[in-house]
C-alpha cells in the first residue's frame, strides 16, 4: 500500500504541534547527538550527559525519585556492559537508555483481560478524567477489533447529564446502554446490568461510575461497593495525562483503595512533556494498558512501553503505524492494485481511496509521529484534520478521464481544476508533480524483478 508515499505529500504541507514527549524527545536528541559525536567516551562526560538526562526528565514532570533512580540504573547498566570501551559506545549508550526508558514505563504490552462470561469491566477516575468517553471508545475497540458484543452501563448517577452522554456515545458505536433513570443506587444497577447482559448475549459488561472534582471518602466507599458486589475481572483507572505528578498521586490513593488491574492515559496527544506515562507505572506498579490521543472514538491504542521509548528517543513507531494500516487493509482491493502499479495505471481515483483509507486509521498528528524523524522534521507544524482537504477538492474538480489518464490535463484543465477546487494553478501544479513522481517510485518497488533484485543484494552470499 503506498500510503507512506501519500503521507509525505502531506506532511510537506502540514505540521506537528504539541507532539507527545516533545521537550523531552527533543533534549535527548540533542544529548546523544553529542554523544555519539564524540570520538571517545568517558566517565567525564558519561556522568555529565548522566545528569543532563536527569534534568530532562525533571523537565518533563518525572517524580524526583524515579528520575535519580533511572539515571543511577543507566550509570550501572553502562559501566556493567563496558560502553567506554565499545566500538560504538555513543549507540550503546543510546540503547541502554531505550531499554531502561521501556523498563521504565513497564517493559511489555499488557492486553486487557477478557475473561469471564460476560467479562465485567470496571471504569474508575476522578470527574474530568475522560472516563465516560474512554468508556465508549473501549467498547468500540472491543466490537470492531476484538468481536465482542460489549453492553456500556451508566453507574454514573450524579454527574448532569452523564447518563445522556453515554447513550450518545453507545448510539455513535452501535453498543447498547444500560441505565435505570431515577435510581441512585449504583450498587444495584450494576447487579442489573449483568444479568440483563447474560439474558441479551453480550460478553461484556463496561460500567462507567461516577467520578467526583477530588478524591473523598463517600466516592471510594461507593466503588469499593460496586467491585464488591458485581466481581470486576478487570479495574481501569482513567486519568488525565495533562496533570502531571497529579495524575500520579491520584493513581496511587485510588490503587491503594482499589487495587486496579491497569491505567488508562487520556489527552496524552495535548501533554508535551509525559511526566505521567513515565512515572505511573514505578508509583502503582500496574501497567499502563490504553492510552488516549484524541477526541475521536477511534483515538484509542493499546500501551506499549517499547514502542513509546522508540518515539521519545525519536525513533518513530512504525510497528503501530503498519498495524493501523494492516486494519484498513483490504486483500482482494491490494491485488488489484498492484496490478495497475505493475502497469504504471495507477490514477488519481486508486490516489483517492488511498486518501480515504489513511483518513480511517486516525489521527494524523498521531500517525505523524510514528514516522522515523518526522516528528522532529515537522517540530513547527500544524497538521489538521482535514490536510488533505486540498488534495480531495483538486481531485473531486477532476473530469472521469482526467483522474485515470494524467497526462492530458494541459494548462487550460489545469486552470479550471483550479478554479473548481479554489485552489492556485500552483497547488494544482504541485500535486500532479507529486502524483507523478509518486507513481514512478511506486512503480518501481511494486515489480517483482525490481523487489528481488533489492532482496538479493541484502541475502546470504553463496
Amino acid at each position: 500500500m503506498p500510503y507512506f508515499y501519500i503521507f509525505a505529500g502531506v506532511f510537506t504541507k502540514c505540521n506537528i504541534s504539541d507532539y507527545m514527549f516533545e521537550n523531552l524527545n527533543e533534549k535527548l536528541e540533542r544529548l546523544f547527538k553529542l554523544l555519539k559525536g564524540q570520538g571517545k567516551i568517558t566517565e567525564i562526560n558519561v556522568a555529565e550527559t548522566l545528569k543532563e538526562v536527569r534534568r530532562a526528565l525533571l523537565d518533563a514532570d518525572v517524580n524526583f525519585k524515579i528520575a535519580k533512580s533511572f539515571t543511577e540504573n543507566v550509570r550501572k547498566k553502562a559501566l556493567g556492559m563496558d560502553v567506554l570501551n565499545a566500538l560504538k559506545p555513543g549507540q550503546l549508550m543510546v540503547k541502554i537508555v531505550h531499554d531502561e526508558l521501556a523498563e521504565l514505563m513497564g517493559g511489555k504490552f499488557v492486553d486487557i483481560n477478557l475473561k469471564g462470561s460476560p467479562t465485567v469491566i470496571l471504569i474508575a477516575g476522578l470527574q474530568g478524567s475522560g472516563k465516560t468517553t474512554f468508556s465508549g471508545k473501549l467498547a468500540k475497540m472491543l466490537k470492531s477489533k476484538k468481536g465482542r458484543h460489549p453492553l456500556l452501563v451508566a453507574c454514573d448517577v450524579y454527574r448532569p447529564a452523564a447518563i445522556d452522554q453515554l447513550k450518545i456515545l453507545g448510539q455513535q458505536v452501535e453498543v447498547p446502554v444500560y441505565t435505570e433513570e431515577g435510581n441512585r443506587n449504583p450498587v444495584k444497577i450494576a447487579q442489573e446490568a449483568i444479568r440483563q447482559a447474560k439474558m441479551q448475549g453480550n460478553d461484556v459488561v463496561i460500567i462507567d461510575t461516577a467520578g467526583r472534582l477530588a478524591i473523598d471518602q463517600e466516592m471510594m466507599n461507593e466503588i469499593a461497593a460496586v467491585k464488591a458486589a458485581v466481581n470486576p475481572h478487570e479495574i481501569l483507572f482513567v486519568v488525565d495525562a495533562m496533570t502531571g505528578q497529579d495524575a500520579v498521586n491520584t493513581a496511587k490513593e485510588f490503587n491503594d483503595r482499589l487495587d486496579f488491574d491497569g491505567v488508562v492515559l487520556t489527552k496524552l496527544d495535548g501533554d508535551t512533556r509525559g511526566g505521567a506515562a513515565l512515572s505511573i507505572r514505578s508509583v502503582v506498579d500496574k501497567p499502563i494498558k490504553f492510552v488516549g490521543t484524541g477526541e475521536k472514538l477511534d483515538a484509542l491504542d493499546n500501551f506499549h512501553p517499547e514502542r513509546m521509548a522508540d518515539r521519545i528517543l525519536g525513533m518513530g513507531d512504525i510497528v503501530s503505524l503498519v498495524e493501523k494500516a494492516q486494519e484498513q487493509f483490504d486483500e482482494e482491493e491490494a491485488r488489484r492494485l498492484q496490478q495497475k502499479l505493475a502497469k504504471n495505471q495507477f490514477s488519481f481515483t486508486d490516489f483517492l481511496k488511498q486518501i480515504q483509507q489513511i483518513k480511517k486509521m486516525g489521527n494524523l498528528k498521531d500517525l505523524a509521529g510514528m514516522i522515523p524523524g518526522m516528528g522532529k522534521a515537522l517540530k513547527d507544524v500544524e497538521i489538521e484534520d482535514d490536510a488533505f482537504k486540498h488534495i480531495e477538492a483538486i481531485i473531486y474538480s477532476m473530469t472521469f478521464d482526467e483522474r485515470e489518464d494524467p497526462s492530458i490535463l494541459n494548462g487550460s484543465r489545469r486552470k479550471r481544476i483550479a478554479d473548481g477546487s479554489g485552489t492556485s494553478i500552483q497547488e494544482v501544479n504541485r500535486l500532479i508533480k507529486q502524483f507523478t513522481e509518486t507513481r514512478k517510485m511506486m512503480k518501481f518497488v511494486s515489480q517483482g524483478k525490481n523487489l528481488g533484485r533489492m532482496m538479493g543484494n541484502v541475502g546470504p552470499k553463496r
